[in-house]
């Protein structure tokens, strides 16, 4: 089976490698564009540490989360900037792809490694188009999906008083206030505006 059957409207730990430095994030944009050559498309964040790495080399690796992760998976790659940390220095759970590239090997179920082949800016974002140059599927287990991620994985808010303000869906972060600005940023996971919700 091709690991891109793994594909999802599901979450990702999008890898990449500069000298001697990997890093890693969580995204949820990636779509399959072509089956012969394999071709994948990925949008990140421009502020993302990632995905400066990217445009510089060229090279990433995606794992496809699955149903099997738990909340620290999302914690280790969402919560921080590479910029900060060696997210890899004492992660146990990464084994290096034929491009050198760290993936995630435990609670994912497929892995692609992808040579970019175009970049598209669209403003906020960069569309790195790729073709894939390995391809493993690790398990069975289905792709996690925003849905399973709400119901099964991120852990429940503990009651507090109404507070006026804005929650990041992907890490959780609340924004105190009447109104989020359109070109607000997460600090946590960087996620953009677009991302959060009222509370």
């Amino acid at each position: 089976m091709s690991a891109l059957f793994k594909f999802s409207y599901g979450l990702y730990v999008l890898t990449a490698r500069e000298g001697e430095k990997d890093n890693g994030c969580i995204i949820n944009t990636a779509i399959q564009v072509t089956v012969n050559p394999k071709q994948v498309s990925i949008c990140v964040d421009k502020s993302n540490y990632t995905c400066s790495m990217i445009e510089r080399t060229g090279e990433y690796n995606l794992s496809f989360i699955s149903e099997e992760a738990d909340f620290d998976l999302f914690r280790h790659f969402g919560f921080q900037s590479g910029k900060d940390v060696d997210k890899f220095a004492d992660y146990p759970h990464a084994d290096r792809a034929e491009n050198g590239i760290f993936y995630v090997d435990k609670a994912v179920n497929a892995m692609i490694s992808v040579k970019v082949k175009q970049t598209v800016d669209l403003g906020t974002h960069l569309m790195f188009i790729g073709e894939v140059t390995e391809e493993k599927v690790l398990s069975d287990v289905p792709s996690v999906t925003y849905q399973y991620y709400f119901d099964h994985i991120k852990p429940k808010p503990e009651q507090q008083p109404k507070v006026k303000g804005y929650v990041c869906k992907i890490c959780g972060y609340v924004y105190e206030g009447e109104t989020l600005p359109p070109d607000f940023i997460c600090p946590l996971c960087k996620h953009g505006a677009e991302d959060f919700e009222p509370l």
